[in-house]
C-alpha cells in the first residue's frame, strides 16, 4: 500500500506521465479515463493500475530525476546531466549546509534539498518575487520544504547572511560582480560553482577568479547523446542534448606564496672550522672524526 500524501508517477502505455501526492479520495483524469488513486494505492509501486476504460498505467516511485523534470517551471531550468556532476563536485551528501543563488524554478534546489538530507540544509536566493514563490510551491509539492531555507533579496547588494556554509552554487548573469561576498560566507576551501551559457560570460568571469581568493578553477560543459534502443539498428537518436550551459568550478582559499629558493651562504675563506676549498679539513680534524685514530 502507498501511504497517503506520498508522489506517485503513473504511466500511460504510450508513455505520458502523471505526477500527483496521493489522496484516496481523489482520482486522476487522463485521455484513456478516470484512475481512481485508492487504486493506485492497492497497486502500490511497481504495480498496475487500469482506467475506468481499461487502459493500463504503471505506478512507480518517482526518481530524483523524474522530480526535478516535473516541476513547474517559469524559468529555464538546470538539465540532470549538469546537477548530477555539480552534487559530486560540491561534495554535496547528508548533514551539508549549501548556498545556492538564482532559485529560478527550484529544479537544482530540489536536488540539493534532497541530498543534503534532514540534517543538512539548503540556503537558496532569488531576487524576483514571482519565481520566489513558485520554487515555494514546487518545494511544497515534493515535501522538501522543511529542508530549505528560502531568501527574497539581490546577493549582489545585500550579500549572504550565513557563514561557515560548506559549498556554494551561483546562477546569475553577472556572478564576478557577487564574488566578494563568498568567502565570509563559506568555510575555507569550499567548492563554489557557477552555470554560465556563453563564453564571454565564463572568461569575465574566470577573470575575476584570478583577481579573488580562489584556486583550481576548472570550466567544462557536459553533452549527452542518447541511442535508439532497438537492438537490430542501435544508432544514436537524431537528436541530443548538446550545449546548455557552461559549468565552472573553483575552491575558495587564497593562493600560497610561489616557492623561493634561499640564497646562498658566502663561506669565509679564514674561518677556522673550515678547511680548503677541496673540502678536505686539517689533520686535527681528520682525527677527531677517524674511530680508529689513537692519540
Amino acid at each position: 500500500m502507498i501511504e497517503a500524501g506520498q508522489l506517485v508517477l503513473v504511466i500511460s502505455p504510450k508513455g505520458k506521465r502523471y505526477m500527483h501526492a496521493l489522496d484516496p479520495a481523489k482520482e486522476i483524469h487522463t485521455h484513456d479515463g478516470r484512475i481512481l488513486m485508492s487504486e493506485i494505492a492497492e497497486a502500490g509501486f511497481g504495480g498496475i493500475v487500469r482506467s475506468h476504460l481499461g487502459h493500463p498505467y504503471r505506478v512507480l516511485k518517482p526518481t530524483v530525476y523524474e522530480l526535478i523534470k516535473g516541476v513547474k517551471r517559469q524559468t529555464q531550468i538546470m538539465y540532470p546531466k549538469e546537477i548530477g556532476y555539480v552534487l559530486l563536485k560540491l561534495g554535496i551528501q547528508p548533514g551539508c549546509r549549501v548556498i545556492e543563488t538564482g532559485t529560478g524554478s527550484a529544479g537544482l534546489t530540489l536536488a540539493l534539498a534532497t541530498y543534503v538530507g534532514d540534517t543538512g540544509k539548503v540556503y537558496t536566493y532569488e531576487r524576483r518575487e514571482e519565481f520566489y514563490k513558485l520554487a515555494q510551491k514546487n518545494l511544497a509539492r515534493v515535501g522538501l520544504s522543511h529542508r530549505v531555507e528560502q531568501h527574497l533579496a539581490d546577493i549582489e547588494e545585500t550579500g549572504f547572511q550565513q557563514t561557515g556554509a560548506d559549498a556554494l552554487f551561483l546562477d546569475v548573469r553577472v556572478p564576478q560582480d557577487c564574488l566578494r561576498h563568498i568567502p565570509p560566507a563559506v568555510t575555507p576551501g569550499a567548492t563554489c560553482g557557477f552555470l554560465l551559457p556563453t563564453c564571454n560570460q565564463v572568461s569575465d568571469l574566470i577573470r575575476g577568479l584570478e583577481q579573488g581568493p580562489f584556486t583550481e578553477i576548472e570550466a567544462l560543459e557536459i553533452l549527452v547523446r542518447r541511442y535508439k534502443c532497438v537492438p537490430d539498428r542501435l544508432r544514436p537518436e537524431d537528436r541530443m542534448v548538446a550545449h546548455t550551459g557552461f559549468l565552472v568550478f573553483a575552491r575558495c582559499m587564497e593562493n600560497p606564496e610561489p616557492f623561493t629558493r634561499p640564497a646562498k651562504i658566502a663561506v669565509s675563506e679564514t674561518d677556522p672550522d673550515l678547511g680548503p676549498e677541496t673540502g678536505e679539513g686539517t689533520d686535527a680534524q681528520d682525527a677527531a672524526h677517524d674511530p680508529e685514530a689513537t692519540e
